[in-house]
């Protein structure tokens, strides 16, 4: 829904967007101290644990150089979900991994590039997810705002671990731009391309919207969605979510959207 925050400057989420801190509030203070390393363990809900993650079966020791640099940024994902930018380190990703320390050097040779790595694979996963959801849809606006929106709420992107890993990265001020120069185009290419559908749905519908104020709408009731998946003791489930998210386009589009999606004809 990509991720970073300095002083009075500006949040990103998700790889996604700009969240100004004029709409940080105190949960989202507190998830960011404890993404940093510097406040408590926030958990996301009941199915995030304080603690390292296990893996049921070790991956076998022969791999491609590809499936095992892939292998130590997922580890690196559930690393930083599980304690933070700061205290993330080599040993704790090669932990999680089941692997040495010195493979995890050979790959990456440093935390930071390590780090760099991991937000460049999250950055090119989010960015591809959303271009996917285009391509299995056809022309219509309705449609392709829908894709956008659910695309947002996959299993496989909108997990516990992503979330807090994204937001790891968000809340480190170190790793602002190490964030510009692995998302900053991409987060432009989204933008542009959510102005461009709801500028041909706002025509269509004779609705004569600011298209920029609505697709800037629909990122923050995204952004605002997941920080509420990571903070409450009870998370919603992903179709509630995506129902929130989808009656704020109703809101915008009223002739084309409810909750449940786009309005069929007829």
């Amino acid at each position: 829904m990509t991720p970073v925050p300095q002083g009075a400057g500006v949040f990103v989420l998700a790889g996604p967007r700009p969240l100004t801190d004029s709409r940080v509030n105190h949960r989202f203070a507190a998830v960011l101290a404890a993404a940093s390393g510097i406040g408590p363990t926030i958990r996301l809900g009941p199915r995030v644990t304080d603690t390292l993650p296990t893996t049921a079966q070790r991956p076998p020791r022969t791999m491609s150089r590809e499936a095992r640099r892939i292998q130590l940024m997922e580890s690196t994902i559930e690393t930083l979900a599980a304690r933070g930018f700061s205290r993330t380190t080599l040993t704790e990703v090669a932990k999680a991994a089941g692997l040495s320390h010195g493979l995890v050097l050979f790959h990456f040779e440093t935390k930071e590039k390590l780090l760099s790595e991991t937000l460049a694979y999250l950055a090119d996963e989010y960015h591809q997810n959303w271009q996917d959801a285009l391509a299995r849809v056809g022309d219509d606006p309705a449609e392709q705002l829908n894709a956008m929106l659910e695309a947002d709420f996959l299993p496989t992107i909108c997990t516990p671990a992503r979330l807090a890993a994204w937001c790891a990265f968000w809340g480190e001020a170190q790793s602002r731009p190490l964030y510009q120069q692995a998302c900053a185009q991409k987060d432009d290419a989204y933008k542009d391309k959510l102005e461009e559908i709801c500028a041909r749905l706002s025509d269509a519908g004779g609705y004569g919207r600011n298209v920029v104020h609505v697709a800037r709408l629909l990122r923050i009731s995204t952004e605002g969605v997941w920080l509420d998946m990571m903070t409450l003791a009870e998370p919603y489930a992903l179709d509630e979510a995506l129902a929130t998210v989808r009656t704020c386009a109703a809101l915008c589009f009223p002739d084309h959207f409810d909750a449940t999606g786009p309005k069929r004809p007829g």
